[in-house]
C-alpha cells in the first residue's frame, strides 16, 4: 500500500489562490512599479486655476471666517483671560500676579506693542 503512494506524483498549480503574488511575477524585469514625485511647480501646471482664485503661489486670501487667536501679553501663551483693571490678557493665575505688580507704564508699553489704545485711569 505504501509503495503506491510513493509512486503517485502529485501536480499542483504553479500558483496557489490563497497567496500572495510576489512583486516579480506581477511585474517583469524592466517594468518596476516606482512612485513618481511632483514638484510643486508640476502641481500648478497640471491644475486649471485662475490668477484671481488664491493657490499655493499667490498668498492673498479672504479673511478668515473663525475668530482670531488671543495671546498673553506676557508669555505669548493662548489667553483665556482678561485684567479687568489693565485690559492685558493673561494665560494663568502666576502671570495675572505678574500683571497686578506691574507699573501702569508698563502696562501702557504692553497695550501699545498690542495696537490696543486704552488709557488707564
Amino acid at each position: 500500500m505504501e509503495a503506491e503512494v510513493v509512486r503517485t506524483e502529485m501536480v499542483l498549480p504553479t500558483s496557489l489562490p490563497f497567496k500572495r503574488i510576489q512583486m516579480s511575477d506581477k511585474y517583469p524585469k524592466g517594468q518596476s512599479r516606482a512612485r513618481y514625485w511632483k514638484h510643486l511647480k508640476q502641481l500648478l501646471q497640471a491644475e486649471s486655476f485662475s490668477p484671481d482664485q488664491p493657490n499655493y503661489i499667490n498668498i492673498e486670501s479672504p479673511p478668515s471666517v473663525y475668530p482670531s487667536k488671543k495671546f498673553c501679553d506676557i508669555t505669548g501663551f493662548e489667553a483665556p483671560y482678561v485684567d479687568p483693571r489693565t485690559k492685558l490678557r493673561y494665560a494663568n493665575p502666576e502671570v495675572f500676579k505678574r500683571i497686578r505688580m506691574l507699573p501702569d507704564e508698563y502696562v501702557q508699553r504692553y497695550l501699545s506693542l498690542r495696537n490696543a489704545a486704552v488709557v488707564l485711569r
